[in-house]
């Protein structure tokens, strides 16, 4: 089995960046995902740059934060704030064309940092939103790059990153047994969605989930790599 751990929220915290950094220099994670709105973007930035090794995608923001184009309306407050949320699904679907007009900026500013995209995922993993497939899958054509796997996407296999997308190592499902849970996967290739941190004061202030990181972290770079495996 070949599995990718990737690390969310690349670009929110310095102390984000640092856990991340951790975790791919002496553990499993192979690949980060870079929220272009986040607080400490330009740090994310200058530390994947020092390693290059690390394989950065685009974190997509709908439900978090500002959105970065300045010429928005219906999916923004007057402050520039996303209007949705996590619990985007019990929401109105919003307009497509401003949708994707903020993830076309995001995601050419992601480009101007000079940084190889390698693949596309999103917080909330709003981009798995059915209303929103024709969207993730003309970006995916576009930037060339393949997407997180979701349910709504797993008809157009060609566009995944991955077969399977294993969502459970989180909050009380973070175990140094993750392998022997991988192993029950009926897939070939799979992704590990992870949140490794040093959880600072910044990402306490922002965020729910923060102290489980640093438990996220701490095993990412202890876990014994079963002969089964290959890490990408």
């Amino acid at each position: 089995m070949e599995v990718l751990f990737n690390a969310d929220d690349f670009g929110l915290t310095k102390g984000v960046n640092d856990g991340i950094i951790e975790a791919f220099v002496n553990g499993v994670v192979g690949s980060a995902t870079l929220m272009m709105n986040g607080p400490a973007v330009e740090d994310a930035v200058t530390a994947a740059k020092r390693h290059p090794g690390l394989k950065v995608g685009i974190h997509l923001v709908l439900t978090w934060g500002k959105a970065l184009c300045p010429d928005l309306h219906s999916i923004v407050d007057k402050e520039g704030t996303f209007r949705w949320r996590s619990n985007f699904r019990e929401m109105n679907i919003p307009d497509m064309k401003e949708t994707e007009k903020e993830w076309r900026t995001q995601l050419e500013v992601f480009l101007s940092t000079g940084l190889p995209l390698h693949h596309i995922d999103s917080h909330h993993h709003i981009h798995g939103w059915e209303p929103l497939k024709e969207l993730m899958l003309r970006l995916a054509e576009d930037y060339r790059v393949p997407v997180r796997f979701a349910e709504s996407l797993q008809t157009d296999p060609d566009y995944l990153l991955t077969e399977a997308l294993w969502t459970d190592f989180y909050g009380n499902g973070v175990t140094s047994s993750i392998f022997d849970q991988l192993r029950r996967i009926p897939a070939g290739k799979v992704e590990v969605m992870t949140h490794p941190a040093f959880a600072d004061t910044e990402l306490q202030a922002i965020s729910s989930y923060s102290e489980p990181r640093n438990l996220e972290r701490e095993i990412l770079c202890s876990l014994e790599i079963p002969y089964w495996v290959t890490i990408l």
